[in-house]
C-alpha cells in the first residue's frame, strides 16, 4: 500500500473525481478526510471507504471561506493527529462570454477555484513543514495551458493553480514539502454534462485515445504525487487529457 497511515485531505471529495480519488487513497492505506460542501456528498464518500474496510471521515467546509478551511484543518488534526496529504480538487464552472460574463459569475468562480486553493494550502503548509514531509497536490486544467471559449473565469483560475504550485515548491521545498499540479483534460464526470455533445464528440476526435478520461484514471496519477515514489518530484505540471490535440 503506497498510502499506507498517510492522512490525506481531499477537497471536493462528494463526487466526480473528488470522490473517486478519496476511494482509491483508502484502497492504497491512506486515513482520508472526505471534504465538500455538500456534506450528503462527503459522508457518502466517507461511508463508501467505511464499507470498504477503509478509514475515513467526512467533513464540512466551504473553501471560500478562511474560518471554515481553519475548522477544517483543525477537525483533521484531531481526528488524524498530521497531515500528510492535500488534494485542492474542489472546483466550479460559470461559463459565459467575456460580454456577458456577470460580476458575480467571475467572483464565484475565482473564490473557489484559485482562493479556495490558496487558503487550503496556506491552512495545511505549516503543519506540513513542521513534520518535514507532505505533498499538496492543486487540481489544474488543460484549459488552464490553453483557454477555452466561453471559460474565462475557469481558465484565469486553472492558470493560476499552476503559477501558485511553482512559487509553493520554491516555497516549501527547503521544509520538505512537495507541492505539484495535475492538468485533466475531458473527463466522464458530472462537469461534462453542462458541455454540448458536439463538443464532446470533436474532443474525442481530437484525443489520440479517442475517448474521455475515466476518473480513476486521474486518481491514479494523484496517488502517485501522494506516495514517496514522487519523492523528488515538485513543481510540476502532469497532463492527464489522453494526448488531446487543442
Amino acid at each position: 500500500m503506497r498510502l499506507k497511515d498517510k492522512v490525506a485531505i481531499v477537497t471536493g471529495a462528494g463526487h466526480g473525481i473528488g470522490k473517486a480519488t478519496a476511494i482509491a487513497f483508502a484502497r492504497e492505506g491512506a486515513r482520508v478526510a472526505a471534504v465538500d460542501i455538500n456534506m450528503a456528498g462527503a459522508e457518502a464518500t466517507a461511508a463508501e471507504i467505511t464499507r470498504q474496510d477503509g478509514r475515513a471521515i467526512a467533513v464540512h467546509a466551504d473553501v471560500s471561506q478562511a474560518a471554515s478551511v481553519e475548522s477544517m484543518v483543525e477537525t483533521v488534526l484531531a481526528w488524524g493527529g498530521r497531515i500528510d496529504v492535500l488534494l485542492n480538487n474542489a472546483g466550479i464552472t460559470r461559463d459565459a462570454r467575456l460580454v456577458k460574463m456577470t460580476e458575480q459569475q467571475w467572483d464565484a468562480v475565482i473564490n473557489v477555484n484559485l482562493k479556495g486553493v490558496w487558503l487550503c494550502a496556506r491552512a495545511v503548509a505549516p503543519h506540513m513543514s513542521a513534520q518535514g514531509s507532505g505533498s499538496i497536490i492543486n487540481v489544474s486544467s488543460i484549459v488552464g495551458l490553453y483557454g477555452n471559449f466561453g471559460q474565462s473565469n475557469y481558465a484565469a483560475t486553472k492558470g493560476g493553480v499552476i503559477a501558485m504550485t511553482k512559487t509553493w515548491a520554491r516555497e516549501l521545498g527547503p521544509s520538505g514539502v512537495r507541492v505539484n499540479a495535475v492538468t485533466p483534460g475531458f473527463i466522464a464526470t458530472e462537469m461534462i454534462g453542462t458541455i454540448p455533445e458536439k463538443v464532446i464528440l470533436t474532443v474525442q476526435e481530437r484525443t489520440p485515445l479517442r475517448r474521455l478520461g475515466k476518473p480513476e484514471e486521474v486518481a491514479a496519477v494523484y496517488i502517485f504525487l501522494a506516495s514517496d515514489d514522487s519523492s523528488f518530484v515538485t513543481g510540476s505540471v502532469i497532463q492527464v487529457d489522453g494526448g488531446l490535440l487543442w
